[in-house]
């Protein structure tokens, strides 16, 4: 929609009162309605990164460890743990009274597998799962985890809070093949999901958990108390971001989590709504290759791309031109995290040389091989990121074809490692929350690992012996060298590239509080009144 046509829609919709009727059950009072990014099409936390996957995966489930504010590891399910002297044993200690939302008990074998699982998705799990010679139980509510070598960062590990999250399951669905989706959504966390409400596309629904005995620390981040204050959470699927912003201004929903950048003025103008940056580290975009296929199996090829990338066109596109909601970032590390620095980011940083790219697409041996972009449109946070790359590609004389899908239609498509011929894709744009990728132990899109990686199979062997020797560094000034040197590397072979570092506003109704830090959502402590 063209932009002074959309405000121009949603001031209407709002001065009208045009939101949709929400059905809530109950008082209004005790439930909660929110409106989440994108469309939830896949729950299982374990087999995608999808945000909004992990966002709903925060209700139902509870993990080990958690972060604080400072991002210092905090027991969660666990009651502490233990390390023999030669580092090869950990045993973690559950805290009792944790229960399943079927009413079973959480038996440390449940969270054994659940982390045997885990470990073979996500990128820091393979590092760990490396070293493990055992995922094992001591007794009923301690987990034992022998290793073939010492890992320092187990904790860190265990506490991971974003992507492809150490969620605990019960056993029988820990025990699903980690490339399928588990089929209950069964957890012990402090809101039970509920599938007979389960519309995709339109609707989620929660109910609190009354057997969840919260912590008592105060709750930050994903650690600590988390104390549900609503008997019911629901979620309602707006696409459309006129719609939701009408919502929220009449009062039928609560909170929205991320607010269209045109509309944030609407909604500060009323003295109902609250509108905050939800996370101050921000978020970097991010251009994603299809590294099994051509073109973009060629590393030249991709290389060459990084000479016509102008970061600021997708910053703008992406913030409505506020430049208070980004910066440019030419680092393949987070801005402002302890290895983003600009080593190596020459071809990024330089002016935008479009007739340089075109030889150097030639010299490639590009040979106008079909470019397939997928671009959900219903994510207003990453739609403006596929614009930009087609027109982009186009004008480098690329042959460009834009697949213009909701979210949940790139997730699942995206997983395909076909040819376009068959169905594929060469490129797809996503962001990440900047603490989810700013070491190379939980950075699945810098790792080189191939067919057991992130989408897009990127493989450098030569990265991934990087990355086990900044796991097993001795000291921080070793880590930082390493991480300069995969990301020297990483602007050479190009599975990535790093389109800025921005910012997002959520917004929600004034008589809520209880928000904490984060780029999650988190439902836990937030109040009414």
């Amino acid at each position: 929609m063209h932009r002074r046509r959309f405000i121009a829609t949603a001031a209407g919709l709002a001065a009208a009162g045009a939101a949709p009727p929400l059905r809530a059950a109950g008082s209004a009072a005790r439930v909660l309605r929110f409106v989440p990014q994108a469309n939830l099409t896949a729950l299982d936390p374990i087999w995608t990164t999808a945000a909004v996957t992990t966002n709903h995966a925060y209700n139902v489930f509870d993990t080990l460890y958690g972060l604080d504010d400072e991002l210092r590891v905090r027991p969660q399910m666990a009651e502490g743990h233990t390390v023999s002297q030669d580092g090869l044993t950990w045993e973690v200690r559950l805290r009792e009274g944790l229960r399943w939302h079927d009413g079973e008990k959480v038996l440390a074998r449940d969270c054994a597998a659940s982390l045997e699982r885990w470990a073979r998705r996500d990128t820091f799990g393979q590092s760990l799962a490396a070293r493990v010679a055992e995922w094992g139980t001591a007794d009923d509510r301690t987990i034992r985890i022998r290793l073939h070598r010492p890992f320092p960062l187990m904790l860190e590990a265990l506490a991971k809070s974003a992507a492809i999250i150490p969620f605990m399951m019960p056993e029988r669905l820990a025990r699903t093949d980690p490339f399928k989706q588990v089929t209950e959504m069964v957890g012990s966390g402090p809101y039970r999901f509920l599938p007979g409400e389960y519309v995709s596309g339109s609707r989620v629904a929660y109910a609190r958990f009354d057997g969840y005995v919260p912590r008592q620390e105060p709750p930050q981040r994903s650690s600590g108390g988390k104390v549900a204050h609503f008997d019911r959470i629901e979620w309602h699927v707006m696409p459309d971001a006129a719609t939701a912003a009408a919502a929220l201004q009449a009062g039928e929903i609560d909170w929205w989590d991320q607010v269209h950048p045109d509309l944030a003025p609407l909604l500060q103008r009323n003295r109902r709504v609250k509108v905050a940056v939800n996370d101050p580290m921000g978020y970097i975009g991010t251009l994603r290759f299809n590294c099994l296929h051509a073109p973009f199996d060629n590393a030249a090829i991709r290389h060459a791309l990084l000479y016509a990338a102008k970061q600021e066109d997708y910053m703008r596109a992406v913030t409505a031109n506020d430049p208070e909601l980004f910066r440019l970032c030419p680092s393949m590390w987070p801005c402002g995290t302890p290895y983003g620095t600009e080593a190596g980011s020459k071809p990024l940083q330089g002016p935008c040389d479009l007739g340089r790219a075109k030889a150097m697409l030639r010299d490639a041996g590009y040979k106008g091989e079909r470019v397939v972009i997928l671009n959900p449109t219903d994510m207003p946070s990453m739609a403006p990121f596929g614009l930009v790359t087609a027109d982009l590609l186009r004008r480098l004389d690329m042959n460009v074809e834009l697949v213009e899908t909701d979210w949940g239609s790139v997730v699942q498509r995206r997983s395909s490692r076909a040819p376009v011929e068959q169905g594929g894709w060469s490129i797809f744009h996503t962001w990440w929350p900047s603490l989810s990728i700013y070491t190379p132990a939980i950075n699945p899109v810098l790792r080189g690992q191939g067919d057991k990686g992130w989408f897009g199979w990127y493989e450098n062997a030569a990265v991934e012996r990087m990355a086990e020797e900044w796991l097993s560094a001795p000291d921080e000034a070793t880590r930082a060298a390493i991480a300069e040197q995969i990301q020297r590397v990483s602007f050479e072979q190009a599975p990535i590239i790093p389109l800025g570092q921005f910012f997002m506003r959520t917004a929600y109704r004034t008589d809520l509080s209880g928000f904490l830090t984060g780029s999650v959502p988190y439902a836990w402590n937030v109040r009414r009144g």
